[in-house]
């Protein structure tokens, strides 16, 4: 798996950003508190991932919500490679139950996705639903996990 780690936890929880490394997982950048690009000047959102990539040192970037200015795009490019996806799992959603989680992925799951859950504690109870019966059934589809390459 590939991990988009928000720096603020990574500087809570050391050991288990050790543990995802100590496994084999890749990692990326997901900004220091999880700022959104569109909410925050430019300037504050580029200086808030620089400081998480202090604690990351990743090349891997994902913006919080998939959302950030154009600008910000072309300056966040030339220091990372910016990581986007095809298939929100909306598991942090309250809307939402482990059931629909798990339909969402068999439903729009395709060769080469790249597919978002989320380790928050609103989608705690999805995620251990969701997560591993759609490993299991992605595998039962002929599926692969792959990491994304550094």
């Amino acid at each position: 798996a590939t991990f988009f780690l928000v720096g603020d936890n990574v500087a809570k929880s050391p050991q288990l950003f050790e543990e995802i490394k100590r496994r084999g997982h890749a990692w990326g950048n997901h900004t220091m508190n999880h700022l959104q690009g569109f909410k925050v000047t430019s300037r504050r959102y580029l200086r808030n991932i620089h400081k998480a990539h202090e604690l990351i040192d990743s090349t891997l970037y994902r913006p919080p919500h998939g959302i950030m200015r154009w600008g910000q795009a072309a300056v966040i490019k030339d220091h990372f490679n910016i990581v986007m996806y095809d298939l929100v799992t909306r598991d942090y959603s309250k809307k939402m139950t482990g059931e629909k989680v798990l339909k969402n992925v068999k439903r729009y799951a395709r060769n080469g996705s790249i597919i978002v859950f989320h380790d928050s504690l609103k989608a705690e109870a999805n995620l251990r639903y969701a997560l591993p019966r759609a490993i299991e059934w992605l595998q039962q589809q002929g599926y692969e996990f792959l990491p994304i390459d550094q």
